[in-house]
């Protein structure tokens, strides 16, 4: 299965907005590329890039669009 790289922004905490970037065979390329990326935007700027393991380049959309459960925190954990 190849790795995609993606560019998100996020305007509302309800939509996201997904840029397909590039497909790599090789994790340590699609890796190297990714942090690449991420230097050249600022840590406030509200851009993500991440990187997804997947069969297709839909399927790696899907995972990154589903909304996620917040995980429980418990008490000892704080």
């Amino acid at each position: 299965m190849p790795y995609y790289v993606f560019k998100i922004t996020q305007p509302t905490p309800l939509l996201k907005n997904l840029e397909f970037l590039k497909e790599f065979d090789a994790y340590k390329d699609a890796r190297n590329f990714t942090r690449e990326q991420r230097a050249t935007v600022p840590l406030d700027g509200g851009i993500l890039f991440k990187l997804v393991h997947a069969a297709t380049e839909l399927g790696a959309e899907e995972l990154l669009m589903e909304k996620r459960e917040e995980s429980v925190v418990m008490e000892w954990e704080k």
